[in-house]
């Protein structure tokens, strides 16, 4: 939020979000909640399909929709006609950030590739959310969550130890690599202060979760250590795990430290 005394940190910054569905649209939802202007990009006659998502629809509407398409802007253009790209270039001349999601190429096929891009507007941070990154051989691949999440690791260790690995509940793959694409068009933006060119932000779901997984290479190429699935339950710290209660609730306790030596609180 904004007010005249405590202006949104972002509030200098136009964002253009090209992406749809949701691991980019997550990104540019970040910026906004920071206070970017945030303009998206819709397919004219259905527009993002997360306009649609969702189990539960009050009055026909989608409630995911609200979520993350706060505080954006919405406009619709045809990309894939030469109209449509110019207006596209027109806004990325006027903007700090274009945000997309496409498969590898898709971009530069419409001639909205960063080198045309940066022609210009040379100081254009071009933030590319994937399932695999630009490049490498699994790049030209679609990229869905699920999958990244499973190459990443996040779903072997996800789950009760006696059944097949399970998922997060939300959507974890695809607002992880989302977050990393938001933390790297600040920094992205940082540099851009010093040099006055724009990069290319290239973030990964599947790299974007293993970042997530600690120890877990480690313990397995040093240490031989294949780390499994534990439920609720924090390995070799107790109590950590969720208790029943005489009233049939449940309750959760995480002791995961102790009184040390030099007196810190446990």
């Amino acid at each position: 939020m904004t007010d005249q005394i405590n202006p949104a940190p972002l509030e200098d910054l136009r964002v253009t979000e090209l992406g749809q569905l949701l691991a980019g649209p997550f990104c540019g939802q970040l910026l906004g909640d920071f206070g970017a202007e945030v303009i998206k990009v819709e397919e004219p006659g259905q527009g993002d399909p997360m306009r649609q998502w969702g189990r539960e629809k009050p009055h026909g509407m989608s409630l995911w929709w609200p979520v993350v398409a706060r505080n954006k802007k919405s406009v619709t253009v045809n990309l894939r006609d030469p109209r449509g790209q110019d207006l596209v270039r027109r806004l990325a001349a006027r903007s700090d950030v274009l945000l997309e999601n496409f498969r590898p190429g898709t971009l530069e096929r419409w001639g909205l590739g960063p080198d045309r891009l940066w022609e210009i507007n040379p100081g254009l941070v071009i933030t590319r959310v994937t399932g695999f990154g630009q490049t490498g051989p699994y790049a030209p691949r679609a990229g869905f969550g699920s999958i990244g999440e499973a190459m990443g690791g996040i779903r072997y260790v996800t789950g009760d130890a006696d059944r097949p690995p399970s998922r997060a509940g939300v959507s974890l793959g695809d607002a992880l690599a989302a977050t990393f694409a938001a933390l790297g068009t600040m920094v992205a933006l940082n540099a851009r202060q010093r040099t006055g060119r724009g990069q290319v932000v290239d973030s990964a779901i599947y790299e974007a979760v293993l970042a997530l997984m600690e120890s877990l290479l480690p313990e397995w190429s040093l240490a031989g250590y294949q780390r499994e699935r534990t439920g609720s339950v924090l390995p070799n710290i107790a109590p950590s795990n969720v208790y029943p209660t005489s009233d049939g609730d449940l309750v959760l306790i995480a002791a995961t430290r102790t009184r040390c030596s030099g007196g810190w609180p446990g």
